[in-house]
């Protein structure tokens, strides 16, 4: 089978295809476009994943360019974090990382030909002014009082806005489309402000910069992108795109075409939201591993794989809809359950002691790291006397469908003995806090000689060897399926999306767990140890998602 029946098939892919073979195009150049004013979200994900997929799977090339028109709001932190978080994906860039700041000179040239062409004017009008005068979606625009200002004059008030004459408001280049559109972006839009700002790229070179509108088509063209993907809020804009590239001497003619946007249950996209979330304390930073950005995804402990593949399962249409949390659920625990190995810890332990084992003797039990994958091999894990169990693993007395230990009833300690318990100590509040058992020596591995098979399976850790650790139970930050509907979001914040436990125990295997490397805890669920508090010498260690969906069976 040709690599080409391997790929996934979508509306995009099939206009490459076309033009491909019309010999429209010889070659296929995406690209990715990020303003560098925040984290990348799981949204921006799939861009990702459809721009530089598409590059690769057409022996094409993908660039990495920064839309920097806006220094107000943008920072270096963010320019970083977003090349970290492609490379993490998995994916490279074409070339040098590039700017849209990169082509202010150009810019400033083609803007100084739309006003030569009598295609753009200097306007005093302030932003209040200036909505009244747009218009609405039922009534057309009035022409601004600068309109038809010459266009000796108007090249004269450009010069003097790119050397900084006016203050920042007091006027603006716009384009001169038609006032009267039925498309609220092609009246005269703004394609150039006054901004005395410092640009992370370019200093203080400039006190104007371009609006994105005008910046992103023309970018696309001077670098020879062939197909411009976007989301659809601006499936509008496209006619913007196409004016501007149109009305100005530039050889490549870029085509953009637009995709749905990613809405995932039980979180919110929107910048402004997330910002909030951070400004205001909610959550630890951007990189919180409830947040839906790639570095929150990253820190609790999901694959680069597990992302791609759900890019890929979700697909790519011109249909606006909500992907259920569980799809990319499915996705990080099929991919943890054939990769990750597997390790145990007790969240909340009681002790167990042995009453028939040797006192102080400690075995070195050899355990299988995966138990369908023999390439993972083995580690060693001690067994002694004393050891700690769930709390909820034990019952003095429970029916049938309880597989755990009961009193006068076995149970098999995993990768251990067969034990059988015998009785209990209580404090004064009635709470277990020892259980007592004896261990049938003859069970390493093996059913006992009677032929009876224990009907459960625990996981432990030996008392004495165990190390202590931090154990963050991270759930869905919004208890509804679509918070951004809410009036207010912030009544809808999931009060358990964080459960911190202290007083977990785990294997001493464990001390040598890697940061976002994932392990299934026995019984519990998948846990990675986080990023930032390894630097710190911690064990701290995040649920990256639980065995099964719990959500499923609670519904909506």
């Amino acid at each position: 089978m040709s690599d080409t029946e391997h790929r996934p098939t979508n509306f995009i892919r099939q206009i490459i295809d076309a033009d491909l073979s019309a010999g429209k195009h010889d070659h296929v150049q995406t690209r990715f476009p990020p303003e560098p004013n925040g984290y990348l979200h799981i949204g921006h994900a799939k861009s990702i994943c459809l721009n530089f997929g598409i590059a690769q799977d057409y022996q094409g090339l993908c660039n990495l360019r920064f839309d920097d028109t806006n220094p107000e709001k943008e920072d270096i932190d963010y320019v970083n974090s977003i090349q970290e978080d492609v490379k993490w994906l998995g994916f490279e860039w074409a070339g040098d990382i590039r700017y849209s700041s990169d082509y202010f000179d150009r810019l400033h040239g083609y803007a100084v030909e739309l006003i030569e062409k009598g295609l753009a004017y200097v306007c005093f009008l302030n932003g209040e002014e200036m909505r009244e005068y747009r218009g609405t979606l039922k009534a057309p625009g009035k022409n601004s009082p600068y309109r038809d200002t010459s266009i000796e004059e108007n090249l004269a008030l450009f010069d003097k806005m790119k050397n900084g004459e006016f203050k920042e408001g007091e006027c603006s280049l716009r384009a001169k489309i038609d006032m009267s559109s039925s498309f609220m972006c092609m009246r005269d839009p703004v394609i150039y402000r006054v901004k005395f700002a410092h640009h992370h790229q370019t200093g203080d070179k400039w006190c104007i910069y371009p609006m994105y509108d005008f910046t992103h088509c023309l970018s696309d063209a001077i670098e020879g992108i062939t197909h411009s993907l976007c989301t659809l809020e601006f499936q509008d804009n496209r006619r913007l795109y196409d004016w501007v590239i149109d009305n100005v001497s530039i050889e490549t003619q870029p085509r953009q075409y637009e995709f749905s946007r990613l809405n995932l249950e039980y979180t919110v996209m929107s910048k402004r939201k997330l910002n909030t979330l951070v400004e205001e304390n909610l959550v630890s930073g951007w990189d919180d591993p409830r947040m839906p950005t790639i570095a929150g995804f990253r820190r609790r402990g999901y694959t680069p794989a597990s992302i791609r593949e759900f890019a890929k399962r979700i697909g790519v249409t011109k249909m606006d809809n909500t992907v259920e949390m569980g799809v990319l659920e499915a996705c990080i625990r099929e991919d943890l359950n054939d990769n990750a190995p597997r390790a145990m810890a007790v969240l909340d332990p009681i002790k167990l002691v042995i009453e028939n084992y040797e006192e102080g003797k400690v075995e070195e039990l050899t355990v299988k790291n995966h138990p369908s994958d023999e390439s993972q091999g083995d580690r060693i894990v001690p067994f002694s006397k004393e050891i700690l169990i769930e709390a909820e693993d034990f019952r003095e007395e429970a029916n049938k469908k309880y597989k755990r230990l009961v009193l006068g009833k076995a149970v098999r300690l995993r990768g251990a003995y067969v034990v059988t318990a015998t009785r209990c100590d209580k404090d004064d509040e009635g709470n277990i806090t020892t259980v007592y058992c004896t261990y049938d020596p003859n069970t390493l591995g093996k059913n006992p000689e009677d032929g009876t098979k224990p009907k459960g399976v625990i996981h432990w850790v030996s008392a004495a060897q165990a190390l202590d650790a931090e154990v963050r139970l991270y759930d869905r930050l919004f208890t509804v399926p679509n918070p951004g509907a809410a009036d207010d979001f912030h009544t809808v914040l999931n009060a358990e999306s964080l459960v911190t436990i202290n007083t977990a125990k785990v294997e001493p295997s464990l001390a040598q767990a890697q940061p976002e490397k994932a392990f299934q805890f026995e019984r519990q669920g998948y846990f990675c140890l986080d990023n930032k508090e390894a630097k710190e010498g911690k064990l701290v260690f995040n649920r990256t998602v639980g065995l099964r969906d719990t959500w499923a069976k609670i519904g909506d």
